[in-house]
């Protein structure tokens, strides 16, 4: 039995290095190139096309977050960070962008390989819980949305038979139970809109 193996092929890969110029920018590059993947180092911010970039490797000790056209802890790809001071103030801010695997520095020779299979793995695993929990979420507030409608429709008196008619509804509308309890509920607060416009206009009548 063979086994399939986890390790991505990472030829032809795109990476970014954000880093003033410096002799740890050569030993990156060097590295990624022997690797497989395009390396382009840039300083003071990124480009454009960075957003279409697989890796961006970024100095943690002088870089701040205008340089980055996301917001921190928003990177669409992994990050590495290129740490070379301990100061609290520094690590924090690395950490603030999400850094998903570090290199510490001087870079040299050896260090890159393993830093992009652990940033590729920590970014998709946070990026796959990040979606569970927006998952989680719209489910949550799916099935409040279905209780103010059923309760709409009761009005108190039984919600079994109030539940059943927002299914009627969904099936008549041919929509789902949640979109028909959306629509329940905008309906409702257009009408309590619409009693509290005609209180006022009597009040100044």
């Amino acid at each position: 039995m063979t086994r399939t193996s986890r390790i991505p092929n990472l030829g032809g890969a795109r990476a970014f290095i954000l880093h003033r110029p410096h002799p740890t920018v050569q030993a990156i590059t060097r590295q990624l190139s022997a690797i497989g993947l395009i390396a382009q180092d840039c300083w003071p911010e990124l480009p454009p096309e960075v957003l279409a970039a697989d890796f961006v490797f970024f100095d943690a000790d002088l870089g701040f977050d205008e340089q980055f056209p996301w917001k921190p802890g928003e990177a669409p790809m992994p990050l590495v960070a290129l740490i070379g001071s301990e100061a609290p103030g520094r690590i924090e801010w690395s950490l603030s962008h999400n850094a998903d695997a570090q290199l510490l520095k001087p870079v040299g020779n050896a260090g890159v390989y393993s830093a992009l299979l652990i940033a590729r793995q920590s970014f998709e695993a946070r990026r796959h819980l990040a979606g569970e929990i927006a998952a989680l979420r719209q489910r949550v507030a799916e099935r409040q949305t279905i209780v103010r409608a059923v309760a709409a429709l009761s009005k108190g008196s039984d919600d079994e038979r109030a539940y059943a008619q927002l299914r009627s509804l969904a099936m008549s509308w041919q929509i789902s139970v949640e979109d028909a309890a959306r629509r329940i509920v905008a309906m409702t607060s257009e009408e309590a809109t619409g009693e509290e416009g005609g209180d006022d206009q009597s009040h100044r009548a």
